[in-house]
């Protein structure tokens, strides 16, 4: 190990493998080519339908815009430039996750690669594809794909500001966190962990100061501008929606919804990867660390922290820390390298691998099996398509006359979107209920049923609810429950419509 200083900042470059920088980016990608290759293969052989945030996702990209009512704009413009080069299928939608993580792992060897040279970086890099949160996203489309490649680049950007770069490095991080914040306020964390490292080690106080890091955050502050305009014009609805996505109503204080999310994390990161980083803690609370592991440590731990409590607060999902690991896989891949610890590094590759291998087998079979107990993991994502295409046939024999059905109300979010994505080429119009209250979701916001002005009557409600909710039957004089659809949802599942018809629309 060679010592390289710069700035008091105290690097290390491992050159004892003897390959050039060059040869381990050449090798990096020709992996992502190989993991490339598989990922589509998993893509056209899936058998599951969008999940309704997929399906949603995509509804956004037919309607370009710089904000949603959920989140910022970055994953619909992602999805419509896929959709626009290959086409309206599953797979095409999806298929921005694989090729957005291989540049994201690039990212990844470039952070690493300033701190620990360039065999720490291609192993790091390599461990960060095979992630199981990773392989798990990489075969869906979500707002983690592009929120994880701008921390990854935003990381590499930081750390060479961190070594004294110039301001190419200033204005390649303000770019990555603009784009990540534009995928998913998440990002945000990124400017705090800056901060918490700056105030934590005495050799990166200066960064704080710095002009150079002050330029990024006015160029990521002026990027995400935009989507503060169309909030602004929306209600503030995506900042709204954060906030009640945070929960903090109710009760408040459930320790086992903070053991639950922090158990899940050995899955999302990997049980021997994540209890390297417990292990890593540990010890920088015993006997600190050095500079460059200090630093991705203020990367990966403020976040976890801050989920976790956010968990015994109210509640957390899985993912919502899924930054973290960015950091975290170029730290204990370099711990594992420093320490010599091929086998648990072996292990964890291959224990992901197999995951990996695991996945792409099950998501060809989707609905055709079921774990031990009973419980099909897919049964969220199966019998939306046919669902669809049911309701669709039933609409042609509903009017009075023959005439079909042109138009159709529903009641929840999920229903919308995938109403929206199966029956596109239907020429159904599809409404969403949205009452005399704030809208709740994006589609009660752009294409609610307001009126009864230009309104057919009667109009078909589609509810997943065996009861028609009152919050829409009071608004109407009649109520007449005409049909439901059935269908089969996975081997234990079944997937429900209930139809509904209203006439005489009172107005709010």
């Amino acid at each position: 190990m060679t010592t390289i200083a710069s700035r008091g900042f105290h690097l290390y470059d491992d050159q004892s493998d003897g390959r050039s920088f060059v040869e381990w980016f050449g090798l990096l990608a020709l992996c992502n080519l190989v993991l490339l290759a598989i990922r589509f293969a998993a893509l056209n052989w899936n058998a599951t339908d969008l999940f309704f945030d997929e399906a949603q996702y995509w509804a956004w990209s037919e309607e370009p815009a710089f904000g949603y009512y959920s989140k910022p704009p970055l994953i619909a413009w992602l999805i419509g430039l896929a959709t626009s080069v290959c086409g309206q299928s599953t797979a095409c939608i999806r298929s921005p996750s694989p090729v957005v993580y291989a540049l994201a792992s690039f990212g990844v060897f470039v952070a690493a690669y300033q701190l620990y040279g360039a065999r720490t970086a291609f192993l790091s890099a390599l461990v960060f594809l095979t992630l199981p949160g990773v392989t798990l996203s990489s075969g869906i489309i979500s707002t983690d794909v592009p929120l994880l490649a701008a921390w990854a680049f935003a990381l590499a950007a930081f750390i060479a500001l961190v070594k004294g770069a110039g301001w190419w490095a200033a204005i390649a991080l303000g770019v990555a966190i603009g784009v990540g914040l534009n995928g998913k306020y998440a990002m945000a964390y990124f400017v705090l962990c800056a901060v918490i490292y700056g105030i934590a080690n005495p050799g990166g106080r200066w960064i704080l100061v710095s002009p150079r890091f002050w330029l990024a955050i006015a160029i990521a502050a002026a990027m995400i501008v935009p989507n503060i305009l169309w909030n602004l014009d929306n209600g503030f609805a995506t900042f709204s929606h954060t906030a009640d996505n945070a929960n903090w109503q109710g009760d408040l204080g459930n320790p086992e919804k903070a053991l639950e999310f922090f158990g899940a994390q050995f899955g999302v990161f990997g049980p021997i990867l994540f209890a390297g980083l417990l292990i890593i803690c540990w010890r920088a609370w015993k006997a600190g660390l050095s500079e460059p592991d200090a630093l991705l440590l203020a990367f990966a731990i403020p976040v976890i922290l801050i989920v976790t409590t956010q968990a015994f607060i109210s509640r957390a999902h899985a993912n919502w820390a899924a930054v973290s690991y960015v950091a975290a896989t170029v730290l204990v891949t370099a711990t594992m390298v420093r320490d010599l610890s091929w086998r648990w590094l072996s292990a964890s590759l291959a224990l992901h691998a197999a995951v990996l291998a695991g996945l792409v087998g099950a998501v060809a079979v989707a609905g055709q099996f079921a774990l031990p107990g009973g419980a099909d993991p897919f049964k969220r994502t199966l019998g939306w398509s046919e669902l669809s295409t049911e309701l669709d046939a039933k609409l042609e024999t509903l009017a009075p006359g023959g005439q079909p059905v042109r138009a159709i109300l529903t009641d929840r979010r999920a229903m919308s979107a995938e109403l929206l994505y199966y029956l596109r080429d239907s020429g159904i119009d599809i409404l969403a209920w949205r009452g005399p209250r704030p809208p709740k979701d994006h589609f009660a916001l752009t294409r609610p049923f307001a009126s009864a002005k230009n309104r057919p009557d009667p109009i078909v409600l589609v509810s997943q609810s065996p009861t028609p909710p009152e919050t829409i039957t009071a608004y109407f004089r009649t109520v007449t429950p005409i049909d439901t659809i059935a269908v089969a949802a996975g081997l234990t599942g079944t997937r429900r419509a209930y139809l509904y018809r209203l006439e005489g629309f009172k107005g709010f």
